[in-house]
């Protein structure tokens, strides 16, 4: 009874955060056993816990090649923590219950506001359940393209799976592959390239903002939530600009896209430029990039996806709410304002406490990795940012990491997945109001 006392007084970050726990323990379990490896010896414990870490995080990150170490049973197992990972824990496990017509109780549709970024917690089980319906016939579509595309190559029961798989975790912006080398081969595939850049994108704009959208097409006098309209307007934004940047750094590197013709080359530029926001897929050699192609994929990688959806990163909503900001600072504005609408302070002080603490904990994490690991600065930057963005690209040192290094990944993508403020405010207590208000004093900065 005790036990039980102590879990409802937990707050609902620290009942999250266990949720995921306890679902990497038991994916981790699965992947030991001796059926989830063409050896027939499974995973040892550490290889276990990064892969299915990666898995439920939705990163795509991996110390083993998926597509020969893992089984068949292996790999279901993998698909399966990757749609978890990408619904979310407490939205998977509130479908089981209205599958099985368990009522829902308050302190659970909490619990799913909190992981969906959800406002308002009314309607929230018809929200789940067009979540569901939207996620089937997302990657329904996904899959049937791709499958089209694998039958040029493959038998259709294989076709058929590798379509199923890749557009899951597409969709969940995973970025794990059945190829050894990625999408590589598929660089110049219009079918390819376009599919699963339309799940990435989808998967990574947010539940939400999907939501509102169709409310606005479906009811035409209904207006887009301002979630919404930051979402869209700051991915637009990074996408596009992502594609343009890539493009002129890249387009005389043989080794990238240099060979390409002028067609394959935006194709490739704009698939990159998605696919760096958090989804983890490539069809360019990561390890041949430029110097500055490398900077730019850190920098996307670290804003990541937006709020609500199955990807990483301090989020789009995040960075364009720190962007307007700066603007009211600069044109000396009483009040933050976007598209007509005056932002609280609440929220500001939010968005910078994201970026400070993400920061923080990146450079952190950076600066023991240079100090365990003799790989470079540059390799050893792109594969933290990498993890705590939940993308999963890599130049190629994920497997000959150290048990350290490979430990402070595991962290890194687990944070990522769950939000810096998650586990700020699971571990900082309680808000508390101030009793005594101190006298003001200026500071000078700048």
């Amino acid at each position: 009874m005790k036990k039980v006392n102590f879990f409802k007084k937990l707050s609902l970050s620290r009942k999250l955060i266990l949720g995921f726990m306890a679902t990497i323990i038991v994916g981790t379990l699965l992947l030991m056993l001796p059926i989830s490896t063409t050896s027939g010896e499974g995973l040892d414990f550490l290889t276990a816990l990064f892969t299915i870490t990666s898995a439920v995080c939705v990163t795509g990150l991996s110390v083993i090649d998926i597509s020969k170490v893992l089984s068949i049973p292996g790999q279901i197992f993998l698909l399966i923590f990757i749609q978890l990972g990408g619904l979310g824990i407490m939205t998977f496990s509130s479908f089981i219950f209205l599958l099985i017509k368990k009522k829902i109780t308050y302190e659970e549709k909490e619990l799913l506001k909190e992981e969906r970024n959800i406002e308002d917690i009314g309607g929230i089980l018809k929200f789940l359940k067009k979540i569901i319906i939207t996620v089937a016939i997302i990657e329904g579509i996904g899959s049937f393209f791709l499958t089209i595309k694998f039958l040029e190559e493959m038998p259709i029961r294989r076709a058929i799976y590798f379509g199923i798989f890749h557009s899951i975790s597409a969709f969940c912006n995973a970025g794990f592959s059945l190829f050894t080398t990625g999408l590589e081969k598929y660089s110049d595939s219009i079918i390819i390239n376009l599919t699963i850049a339309y799940l990435i994108i989808i998967g990574g704009i947010g539940f939400g903002v999907i939501d509102s959208l169709v409310k606005n097409i479906r009811y035409k006098n209904k207006k887009l939530h301002l979630t919404a309209k930051v979402a869209i307007l700051i991915s637009c934004f990074l996408t596009f600009l992502g594609m343009i940047l890539f493009f002129l750094f890249e387009r005389n590197n043989p080794e990238t896209i240099g060979n390409l013709d002028f067609g394959h080359q935006i194709i490739a530029s704009f698939f990159q430029s998605v696919t760096t926001r958090t989804a983890g897929f490539n069809t360019v050699p990561i390890g041949n990039l430029e110097s500055s192609s490398i900077f730019l994929f850190c920098i996307l990688m670290f804003i990541g996806a937006s709020p609500g959806s199955t990807g990483g990163g301090i989020k789009t909503t995040t960075i364009g709410v720190l962007i307007f900001y700066v603007y009211s600072i600069v044109k000396k504005r009483e009040h933050t304002v976007i598209f007509n609408r005056r932002i609280d302070w609440e929220v500001m002080n939010r968005a910078i406490a994201i970026l400070i603490i993400s920061l923080l904990y990146v450079i952190i994490i950076i600066m023991i990795m240079l100090t365990v690991e003799n790989f470079e600065s540059e390799a050893i930057i792109f594969e933290v940012i990498s993890a705590f963005g939940t993308v999963g690209l890599s130049v190629g040192i994920t497997p000959d990491l150290g048990v350290i290094s490979k430990i402070l990944i595991i962290c890194t993508m687990f944070l990522g997945r769950l939000g810096p403020m998650t586990f700020a405010l699971a571990f900082g207590g309680t808000k508390k109001i101030e009793k005594i208000t101190y006298p003001k004093e200026n500071i000078i900065v700048g």
